[in-house]
């Protein structure tokens, strides 16, 4: 520490430059030097006391050096405050500080949260006040070192009785759960400081963290605001934000109407809980919570907190929450006049990233033209947008700006990146991050489970699982039991299935059910699929019966099936899924008119069943397909090289399987429509353009295996080497077509 304080103080004096003037004594000039600190002024304060020769002698000089202190303190500065520190220490090896000076000091790298330092000089104090408990108290408490504040209070107390300050610090570090935060509360009680404003908005802070607060005699936090004789802002405050973060939005907005119409004023600190309040409001008509947001837009700009950019940042995510169009939200956001920073640029590119992916590439690019440093939720949100994209090449860019910001050791970017690569087709960059994560978490194992299971690696998923050096929790076995639906390990799910409650203690939910239905299903065992569910100890949701329902599909269990999608409309009736499976299982058996009544069904319940969209990178450039390729620009070329390539194809034999045709129309027709899919559009553009050196399709859709045999027989068509190494590459788990792999089983 010593070293460290010698460092600082080698480059304070080299900024000495200037004596004193010699006719003032020195009690006139430690007051200057006291009063230039008080008014801000600490290096020109600083200057003047470093030049005084000799140097003073801390006896003279204790309320200056604590003066000094308490400014270093204030103003952020621990490098002047080391360098004074070491100063003090050197010119007066004899006499030790006071306890006036001490304490400063302790408070000081409190401050700075150098609590080891801080430590160490209480320790070394040979007689302390309740000043210089309270301190090192509060220093643990604004570092949220819980354990610690409560130890350290708790021998106080064979010293001195707390004050308010004492009881304030201890109690915003203590969850509402905890023992020791009812202890302290009870000691506040005996001691009649719980009627004191401070302690008591402790307390509704500490009793609001434990995650129950409601207006009622037996909520504590509750209890505690309602019995307050004398409330001040950080009261009402400390309430609202209770009530935002238990999610009941509806009696925080009624708690700051109440609060206004007293006539008592708001501050940041209100404005921002009672916007992240609209979000968690039940019982209430939406277009009530959302006129209730256009009126305190409209109390925002009144009061002038519109100049307000953490303001404006809630107000535009309260309108996004509320269904508010994006292109409303970016308005508000841009318009600001404001400084927007970081956390502003995140809030937008969180909304553009759920409803946008491609517009928050460009929201960073220009943030980064601003010159705005991202921060680790930037770049979190800005994988995720990636994720969606199919573009390995971006992710790489990103991921290299994460290690140039200092970021490469982030567990939760590097899980990010995980993600990103999965889902741009690259498993093994994914693997190569996983592998350089220094601390994994459970989350780091699970979303490396999800990536094998996504391509149907059960066998590197199972290797990897076993490796596995943390408590696993119910993601990751959801993770596991898709990998082995994918590859059709039926008794290795099963098993898996099983020992999730009898050897880790894990209650199955519905997701484990949809999966294991799923597992069953894809085997022919639909029966059991059938008895797995009747089993469950919960309703199955929607998922396990969309697991049903696709099992039936596969092997024509019509009766079945129309018991799941009974269900499947109770509780999914804005989806599609359905209709569509509904539609194909009447189809397949000939069906027609029953497929007509349910796609009659369909549009009369206004659903529309979301576009199929494959994906393909040719150099650098991400071309999106949809069924019937209208979207392209070069669609009339592609069709033209889709219809030669068909006319070879019947050639060698090969015949369409048009069983999954929805409609009863001719069999040119269906035969056609099937051609026209868009995964096969993606691979034909592939064909035309096989000169590029980098070629990644991906499939948006889960089940589509009409088009895996139809991807196999073109490389027997074009003799020459290059088409085939374009369907290979297509094919490939490591760039990404889809699901290819976890359904190749089937044919």
């Amino acid at each position: 520490m010593l070293r460290l304080y010698s460092r600082a103080y080698s480059r304070t004096l080299t900024s000495i430059n200037h004596q004193p003037p010699p006719s003032l004594d020195l009690q006139t000039i430690l007051g200057q030097v006291g009063a230039l600190a008080t008014r801000g002024q600490l290096n020109e304060a600083l200057t003047l006391f470093y030049a005084l020769q000799p140097p003073p002698s801390l006896i003279h000089c204790n309320q200056t050096y604590a003066t000094l202190f308490h400014a270093c303190a204030r103003h952020s500065s621990l490098r002047q405050g080391l360098s004074l520190h070491h100063f003090m220490l050197a010119h007066n090896q004899i006499t030790p500080p006071d306890l006036f000076v001490s304490n400063h000091l302790i408070n000081m790298y409190s401050k700075f949260g150098c609590l080891d330092h801080a430590r160490h000089l209480f320790d070394e104090m040979p007689k302390r006040n309740l000043v210089t408990w309270t301190a090192l108290i509060s220093g643990y408490a604004q570092r949220g070192l819980a354990d610690n504040c409560f130890r350290l209070f708790a021998a106080m107390l064979a010293h001195h009785l707390p004050n308010e300050f004492a009881f304030a610090s201890v109690l915003s570090s203590c969850a509402a759960e905890t023992v020791c935060g009812r202890q302290v509360h009870a000691l506040a009680l005996k001691m009649s400081l719980d009627a004191c404003t401070y302690v008591a908005n402790a307390l509704i802070t500490m009793y609001s963290k434990g995650g129950v607060c409601d207006v009622s005699q037996d909520d504590d936090a509750w209890k505690v605001f309602a019995t307050m004789e004398s409330r001040n802002l950080i009261s009402w405050n400390s309430m609202i934000a209770g009530f935002q973060c238990c999610g009941l939005g509806a009696q925080a907005l009624h708690l700051f109407v109440q609060m206004h119409l007293d006539g008592l004023e708001f501050d940041r600190a209100t404005l921002l809980s009672v916007f992240s309040s609209l979000n968690g409001v039940n019982g209430i008509d939406d277009l009530v919570v959302a006129k209730f947001c256009y009126q305190l837009h409209c109390l925002v700009v009144k009061t002038g907190f519109i100049l307000v950019i953490e303001v404006v940042t809630a107000i535009v995510k309260a309108y996004s929450d509320l269904g508010g169009d994006v292109a409303d939200c970016y308005r508000l956001f841009s318009e600001t006049s404001c400084h927007r920073d970081i956390v502003a640029w995140t809030g937008i590119m969180t909304i553009y990233s759920q409803r946008d992916p491609e517009e928050v590439i460009s929201l960073f690019c220009q943030l980064r033209w601003e010159n705005l440093t991202p921060d680790r939720y930037t770049f979190s949100i800005v994988l995720k947008a990636y994720a969606s994209l199919a573009t390995e090449r971006h992710a790489s860019a990103v991921h290299s700006q994460v290690i140039k910001a200092g970021f490469g050791g982030d567990t939760v970017l590097a899980n990010a990146l995980i993600h990103a690569y999965a889902r741009c087709g690259s498993i093994s960059l994914s693997k190569q991050v996983f592998d350089e994560i220094e601390v994994r978490d459970v989350v780091s194992w699970n979303t490396m489970l999800k990536a094998y299971a996504l391509y149907g690696q059960a066998a590197d998923a199972l290797q990897l699982f076993s490796q596995m050096d943390m408590k696993p929790d119910s993601a990751t076995f959801v993770s596991l039991l898709c990998a082995c639906s994918h590859a059709g390990l039926v008794e290795e799910g099963i098993k898996i299935f099983d020992s999730m409650l009898e050897r880790y203690g894990i209650v199955p939910l519905c997701d484990h059910y949809a999966c294991m239905v799923d597992i069953l299903g894809r085997a022919g065992r639909v029966g059991e699929a059938e008895k797995l569910v009747s089993r469950m100890p919960m309703e199955p949701d929607s998922v396990v019966w969309s697991a049903l329902l696709g099992s039936c599909r596969k092997h024509g269990h019509t009766q079945l099936a129309k018991l799941a999608a009974d269900r499947l409309k109770e509780l999914a009736p804005e989806g599609s899924l359905v209709y569509v499976q509904m539609s194909n299982i009447y189809s397949s058996d000939g069906n027609f008119g029953e497929a007509g009544l349910i796609r009659k069904e369909m549009k009369g319940s206004r659903v529309k069943k979301e576009p199929g969209l494959s994906w393909i990178e040719i150099r650098n450039q991400v071309h999106v397909f949809s069924s019937g390729g209208r979207r392209h620009l070069e669609r009339n070329l592609i069709s033209r090289e889709l219809k030669e390539l068909v006319g070879r194809l019947r050639e060698i034999g090969y015949v369409p399987d048009t069983s999954s045709s929805l409609h009863d129309v001719e069999e040119e027709h269906k035969e056609e429509q099937l051609y026209h899919h868009s995964e096969k559009l993606a691979l034909v553009f592939a064909i035309m353009n096989e000169s590029s050196l980098h070629c990644k399709t991906r499939k948006r859709l889960y089940r589509w295996w009409p088009s895996l045999t139809y991807f196999k027989v073109p490389s027997l068509v074009e003799s020459s080497r290059r088409v085939v190494m374009i369907i290979e590459k297509a094919c490939s788990s490591d760039h990404g077509l889809g699901h290819g792999l976890d359904l190749g089983a089937q044919f």
